[in-house]
């Protein structure tokens, strides 16, 4: 992204109070109701089976695929339905580290394999930062339930968290940033954390596990919060591809088989079985995935996570709240960015980007971010502004709106009632790996990524986003008008309200 810069005249952006028409609100009541709480003497209850899935149909035929930046052999594979190896095989290549941007790949026709499992694991709102995880708190658990990560900390390492690089959080902290950033749920983490290394309940887990408490032995990816920030993405990628009809089969890391999707699961399990794939082998998959897997310690740590359900966690007759463009008035700003993941790779396309004309590089910008309709700030740090705009204080319920990449300076702090038009902060590269500063703009509803092309489209302003199955390429149009996203600032993708 080359933009032309106006630096400020020290090089940061002043800060200016949000405007407060009127007196502000007072928070609604909880937005969604929650299941009762359930008699623990009462016999578990049977999830309702869903109605087969819609399965794409199976690529009958070799392709080929041209290597883009950031991509990597696992990546390709991931995204095709095949193994590594084959892909090895049918490219002749020795060393998976060397291929290079604008190579052509063979990609060999995916391999079919005996169906899994059909059993559902969990329901969709146990997988999301959902309604019914908005009144859980992960510190009395973990404190009540007396193992390992009680008295667990850790120092995270992460440049594009700034809040929290070089500090040190304990197991509580951890999990709820993992939870916020990547909006899963903090009982199923803590779930997979017991199931896999027993840190939650044992005070002595074994030694085996202290680096790699979730099992993914990678050095890049050592201790709890790389653990849990893999682990959450891992589950996202299988519920989102799910949900978006994008994926027919699991190829298991362990021993390179291939599982073809049972058609009656649901995203939530789909989250879990992908998850799974990339530790497994055949057999103990299979283990993983049914009653006495991940379900049963689950059901010791929380009870029946179907008791937990809110169902259907998006309703069918949804619409979004109005909302405008996230910029003041007058002032010209670049569409730079159409449908691309909300929040790592794992996600689904959510996210829409704008920058000002006054960039340059990551240097923060002078212009203002807006926000795109009333609500409170429920959280404001590590260059992410999350809005809920249901009134109820929470994120996990409702719509919510996420302002990525807003820089510290200037920014508005958690706790403030903002109207629409009013200032969020400044565009920066703070919080995730970006070349150049801009705002990275995300919707959420009950805890899950709203597509930014889907069934329900991003509106802003009047201007509708689309997009042609390409990341961040896309659309925004309103009536005769079509902008296309670009890097830079021209007049093809210029936009102003």
């Amino acid at each position: 992204m080359q933009l032309t810069a106006t630096p400020l005249g020290n090089g940061t952006a002043t800060s200016t109070p949000t405007r407060t028409p009127g007196p502000t609100p007072t928070r609604a009541a909880l937005s969604v109701t929650l299941p009762p709480t359930r008699d623990p003497n009462s016999p578990f209850t049977t999830p309702t089976a869903d109605a087969p899935h819609i399965l794409p149909t199976p690529r009958e035929n070799a392709g080929k695929y041209t290597v883009q930046t950031g991509d990597t052999l696992g990546s390709i594979a991931q995204s095709y339905g095949i193994s590594v190896n084959a892909l090895e095989q049918a490219n002749g290549i020795s060393d998976p580290n060397l291929i290079s941007v604008g190579q052509t790949l063979n990609v060999p026709q995916p391999q079919s394999g005996e169906v899994g499992s059909s059993f559902k694991i969990i329901p969709d709102s146990e997988l999301v930062y959902g309604p019914a995880s908005a009144q859980f708190d992960v510190a009395a658990f973990i404190k009540n339930a007396g193992g390992y990560l009680g008295n667990y900390t850790e120092v995270v390492n992460d440049p594009t968290l700034p809040d929290v690089d070089g500090k040190t959080l304990t197991a509580a902290q951890i999990i709820l940033e993992v939870a916020q950033d990547y909006s899963v749920n903090p009982r199923l983490l803590l779930a997979l954390i017991e199931y896999r290394s027993g840190w939650v309940t044992h005070l002595n887990p074994d030694p085996a596990t202290l680096d790699y408490p979730l099992g993914f032995i990678n050095p890049d990816h050592k201790g709890l919060y790389h653990q849990l920030a893999w682990t959450a993405n891992e589950l996202n990628r299988g519920f989102y591809l799910w949900n978006e009809n994008a994926v027919t089969n699991w190829v298991l890391a362990g021993d390179e088989s291939t599982v073809s999707i049972d058609p009656t699961i649901n995203a939530g399990t789909a989250g879990l079985q992908n998850f799974f794939s990339q530790l497994d082998d055949r057999t103990t998959w299979d283990t993983d995935v049914n009653a006495f897997g991940l379900f049963e310690t689950y059901s010791f740590l929380f009870g029946n996570p179907f008791d937990f359900a809110i169902e259907p966690l998006i309703p069918p007759d949804l619409t979004q709240p109005i909302m405008q463009l996230p910029f003041e008035p007058g002032i010209i700003w670049a569409f730079t960015a159409g449908p691309h993941e909300s929040w790592d790779s794992g996600s689904n396309w959510g996210a829409l980007d704008f920058a000002p004309s006054d960039v340059q590089a990551c240097a923060t910008a002078s212009e203002w971010e807006t926000a795109v309709a009333d609500g409170w700030i429920v959280r404001a740090s590590n260059g992410a502004v999350m809005e809920d705009l249901d009134n109820d204080g929470y994120e996990q319920t409702g719509w919510d709106v996420l302002y990525m990449h807003v820089a510290a300076q200037g920014r508005v702090p958690a706790g403030t009632y903002v109207y629409a038009g009013d200032r969020i902060g400044h565009p920066s590269c703070e919080g995730g790996i970006a070349n150049a500063s801009h705002l990275h703009l995300v919707r959420k509803y009950n805890g899950e990524w709203m597509a930014a092309d889907g069934n329900l489209p991003f509106v802003l302003g009047g201007w509708v986003s689309s997009g042609n199955g390409t990341e961040y390429d896309g659309y925004l149009k309103q009536g005769s008008i079509t902008l296309e996203a670009a890097e830079g600032i021209s007049a093809q993708n210029s936009i102003s309200r």
